[in-house]
């Protein structure tokens, strides 16, 4: 079954966006009567379609697995790479991205953070869909590297580093319910945002002996975190 997400419920009925409602109607050429899954407040509801292409809801699946929190920090940049980055970590269950501005981003945003964040938004909840997630990343507005003041357990990719492994990391940090990861652009970041993350609480990490693709970090960092720690 198809899988969607709703904003608004009452009573039995579950109420989907326009962009869904066109993709039924449209793309997938359902109709009455014809079932989906829909999610409402982390809950997957199975449902039938009314002739409005609302969700008359017939079952309610809750499920109450818990999970380590995943935060994705990603350098802002062109947007194959950005969509590419954005559905990789949403199949892998991150829970939050947050876009940063380096001093090696090519990409300019001045006027059009609003238009982009939509554009990230869509990419994630589609592909929540896609991978039959029942949460939808969250995307906050673009950031700088020093508002990068969160709790948890916090790393950044280095190049510089050659000592300290994601496992090794991993393995002696096993309590930390929510863990913090920094990517950094092509060219990787400057020494001294580097530094600045460090006084933040951040570790370096080594990601072994290969430079890796910006896009490709992100896979691999989250691969590595669902093997270990789910």
């Amino acid at each position: 079954m198809q899988r969607y997400f709703a904003n608004t419920k009452k009573d039995n009925l579950l109420f989907l966006n326009k962009e869904d409602i066109y993709h039924i109607k449209t793309v997938m050429r359902m109709k009455q009567d014809d079932k989906i899954e829909v999610v409402f407040e982390e809950k997957l509801h199975i449902c039938k379609l009314d002739s409005n292409y609302n969700a008359i809801i017939e079952q309610i699946l809750d499920s109450n697995i818990q999970k380590k929190q995943y935060i994705l920090c990603i350098p802002v940049l062109q947007e194959q790479k950005m969509s590419f980055i954005l559905q990789k970590a949403t199949e892998l269950g991150v829970d939050l991205i947050i876009p940063i501005l380096t001093t090696r981003s090519m990409v300019k945003v001045t006027g059009k953070e609003t238009q982009k964040l939509e554009r990230w938004k869509r990419i994630c909840k589609e592909a929540s869909e896609q991978s039959k997630r029942l949460t939808i990343p969250k995307i906050t507005a673009i950031k700088k590297i020093t508002d990068l003041d969160i709790s948890g357990l916090k790393i950044v990719c280095s190049v510089k580093e050659k000592n300290n492994t994601l496992k090794k990391i991993l393995h002696n940090n096993k309590k930390y319910d929510r863990i913090v990861m920094v990517v950094g652009p092509e060219g990787g970041l400057t020494e001294l945002e580097e530094q600045s993350l460090i006084k933040l609480g951040f570790i370096p990490v080594s990601l072994g002996k290969n430079i890796l693709r910006v896009e490709t970090v992100p896979i691999y960092l989250l691969s590595i975190l669902n093997y270990e720690m789910e």
